[in-house]
Parts: C-alpha cells; sequence; structure tokens
C-alpha cells in the first residue's frame, strides 16, 4: 500500500465558517470568480510555446499525471498558458480550473509578517508569547522564528498518531488547538533559533498570532495585502473543503489502497485557518512574480525574506536527525515563508493527489507555474515540480530548478 505523503514545505489548519452555497453548484464547489485564466491559442507564442507544450505533453506520459496545467511568463507578459489531460473522465482539464495551493499561504503569512514589522507594529524579535501567552516555550519563541522555520517546535505531520488518524478519516475537521497540541507533546528539538526544522506548527500560529496583532480576521488580512495588491482574482480560503468551480479534481490511494477521488479531503489541517488557499494556474504564475520580484516589500525586507539568517543553519545533534534538521546553504535554503534554490524563489505545495510549484528566477524575470494531479501508477514526491524542473532546463540553461535537497 503506497499511501501518498502529503505535504512537502507545505500547509496547516481551519477553523469553522460555513460556506452558503447554492442549491445549483454541485456539491464541494462554490462559484467562481468572473475572469478566469484562459490557454494560449495553439498558434500564438512561437517555438517557446509549443517546446513548453511538448515538455508538458511528455512529462504527463511518462510520469502518468491525469493532468497538467501550467503557466510561464517572462517580465510579466505571459509566454504560454495550458493545460492537458483531464479532470474527472470524460471532462478535459482547464487553465480556468482551481486547485488546493497549500504553501503558498505560508509564504503569504510571512509577508504579511514582514510588512507589519516594515510599518513598525511588530518587531520580528518579539516573543510570541505577547499574542499566544498559552504556547510552551512562547516566551522563548519568536516571530521570525515561525515565520523562518527555527522554533524547533516538532512537525505534527509526521506524528505517527496523527498520521493514523488522518488516514483513517481525511474529511476530519482539525482545530488548531489539536494541532498545536499535538506538536507541544513532543520536546523541542532544539533550542529556538539555533537550528532549522520544518514544522507546520510554525504557520499554524504564525496565522493566529498575525491576526492577535491586526485585530483582523486572517483570511481578510490576506486578501487587503496580499490577494487584491497582487491581482490574485481567482485566489480563495477556504474555510471548508469546497473549492470554487470550475474545479481541477485530484485522486489518490485511500488507507486500503483504493483509487479514490480526493478533491474534497479536508485541508484543516494544512495550515492557519484563513490560509487554506485554492486558485488557478493564471494566479500562481502572478503570485509568483509578486513575491519572487518583491513587489510587495520594501528592497530592505525583500532580501530579509530571501536571507534572514538561515544560511549555515541545519545540522544534526544529538536530539534532531539529519532527516529532520536539514541543512541550510546559501544554494539552497528556507527564508520567510518561501524556499530559495539556486536564485530561485519557490514554493511547492502538495495535498492528497494535488502537487504545485510557483517559482521565480529574478535575473530572468522568469516565472513558472505548475499544477498536476496524479495518475495511480504516478512516482512519489511533488511531480509538479519535475515539470518545472524540465520547463526551466528550456528557458533558463544556465540556472535551471534543481530539487530541493531532503
Amino acid at each position: 500500500m503506497r499511501y501518498r505523503r502529503v505535504a512537502s514545505l507545505c500547509v496547516a489548519a481551519l477553523a469553522a465558517a460555513a460556506l452558503q452555497v447554492p442549491a445549483a453548484v454541485p456539491a464541494g464547489a462554490v462559484p467562481s470568480a468572473a475572469g478566469g485564466c484562459v490557454a494560449t491559442p495553439a498558434s500564438a507564442g512561437g517555438t517557446t510555446a509549443r517546446e513548453v507544450r511538448g515538455i508538458v505533453q511528455r512529462a504527463k506520459a511518462e510520469l502518468d499525471l491525469r493532468a497538467v496545467q501550467f503557466s510561464v511568463a517572462v517580465d510579466g507578459r505571459e509566454v504560454v498558458t495550458g493545460a492537458v489531460g483531464e479532470s474527472r473522465s470524460g471532462a478535459p482539464a482547464t487553465p480556468a480550473m482551481h486547485f488546493r495551493a497549500g504553501s503558498v499561504g505560508i509564504v503569504y503569512l510571512g509577508i504579511v509578517l514582514l510588512q507589519l514589522a516594515e510599518e513598525g507594529r511588530v518587531r520580528l524579535d518579539d516573543p510570541v508569547s505577547r499574542w499566544l501567552p498559552d504556547l510552551p516555550d512562547g516566551d522563548r519563541i519568536t516571530l521570525k522564528m515561525l515565520g523562518t522555520s527555527t522554533s524547533g517546535l516538532h512537525d505534527y505531520v509526521t506524528d505517527p498518531v496523527f498520521v493514523k488518524e488522518l488516514g483513517a478519516d481525511p474529511n476530519r475537521r482539525w482545530t488548531p488547538e489539536e494541532l498545536v497540541g499535538i506538536s507541544t507533546r513532543h520536546p523541542l528539538w532544539y533550542p529556538p533559533g539555533t537550528d532549522w526544522s520544518y514544522s507546520h506548527a510554525n504557520f499554524v500560529l504564525l496565522g493566529a498570532a498575525l491576526e492577535k496583532i491586526t485585530g483582523t480576521r486572517l483570511d481578510r488580512l490576506l486578501q487587503e495585502r496580499i490577494m487584491g495588491p497582487a491581482g490574485l482574482r481567482q485566489t480563495r480560503n477556504g474555510y471548508t473543503p469546497a473549492i470554487p468551480q470550475p474545479v481541477l479534481h485530484a485522486f489518490t490511494e485511500d488507507a486500503e489502497g483504493l483509487y479514490v477521488d480526493s478533491t474534497y479531503w479536508n485541508p484543516s489541517w494544512t495550515t492557519a485557518p484563513g490560509a487554506v488557499l485554492t486558485m488557478d494556474v493564471c494566479d500562481l504564475a502572478r503570485s509568483a512574480r509578486a513575491v519572487g520580484a518583491g513587489e510587495l516589500l520594501s528592497p530592505a525586507s525583500y532580501r530579509l525574506q530571501l536571507e534572514p539568517g538561515t544560511v549555515g543553519l541545519g545540522h544534526a545533534t544529538v536530539n534532531c536527525p539529519a532527516s529532520v534538521c536539514l541543512r541550510q546553504t546559501r544554494d539552497a535554503h528556507f527564508g520567510v515563508g518561501v524556499i530559495v534554490l539556486d536564485g530561485w524563489v519557490m514554493t511547492n505545495p502538495s495535498f492528497f493527489g494535488y502537487a504545485a510549484v510557483q517559482a521565480y528566477l529574478p535575473d530572468e524575470r522568469l516565472a513558472i507555474a505548475v499544477s498536476t494531479t496524479t495518475g495511480p501508477r504516478a512516482p512519489q514526491g511533488n511531480t509538479a515540480e519535475t515539470v518545472a524542473q524540465r520547463i526551466s532546463a528550456l528557458l533558463a540553461p544556465d540556472r535551471p530548478l534543481t530539487p530541493f535537497p531532503r
């Protein structure tokens, strides 16, 4: 039985509010905003567009992908956008279909934190206990440590009890308190700020802290500070497993080894309530540029986002194995909510049959966005990364995307 791993430097928790869904809308879907993503005409885009389409078609066949959505832009101008494969049997995938965007929400949490620090509303070295007084070790864990994942908190997605319960009931709604409680049942991997290890709990807590700091519900905060200014009109938070129409369906193996539709499995465990995002691939490409070019931050904060002091961290200790405390190098490290990889600024969400990548190469002003869904024989790992790496090798042969060390 191959029960697919859920997240790769990714996402965390939900809260309560129910969405009002008109009766005419299929179960699990919500109405879409107007003006969705459109494929580049087959006759447009020239040689480069044809070559990108060829890469995608070959990858779909080779990797047993149900669908691939893709969008590439240089200096904000579209090179090619499209989709291949099927959402469900007999329903062709289109670029306008919405998918789960996982750790993209984590990137946005980091940006909002840096914006608030720019405005003098917080200091990055403020202890989290100022806003979350009940958090164990909250007086030693700072806001910056949450954003850079250097708090030492255990990652609840690796907890055997959590994994078992999630597999037994993927429709369960998890609360932030439950998720953080799983992490804090374990001792810290290391004294806060002294090493690096990824933990979804950092971003569940960061979302809660941002709400306390601003007095604004997190979904509204992200809309006001990120989605609105960046022009992300098809990006939404969901407080339920619903996805706006049109929907790209995902499939994966369940706990019994059956290949099933996982589209509406509950994502409440993935990140902070209010940051559980869905989007289309055009928004993913716009997001790659807005984040990777530092459009939402001052130059100083953008530099800090990309290198907040994590380079040089990540070393095994008696308490933290090398598989957890991953080495952070100048060429491959975690910033404030983002991955910096050979000059690319990226993130790589995955969730039960969904996978995606947003990647931006500042030197070339190149944005690559890929979303995939998997067939029953697809390889383990984030298949969107593989497709994005192949596209990057065509468009930036001297600086292609490479796998993030794990």
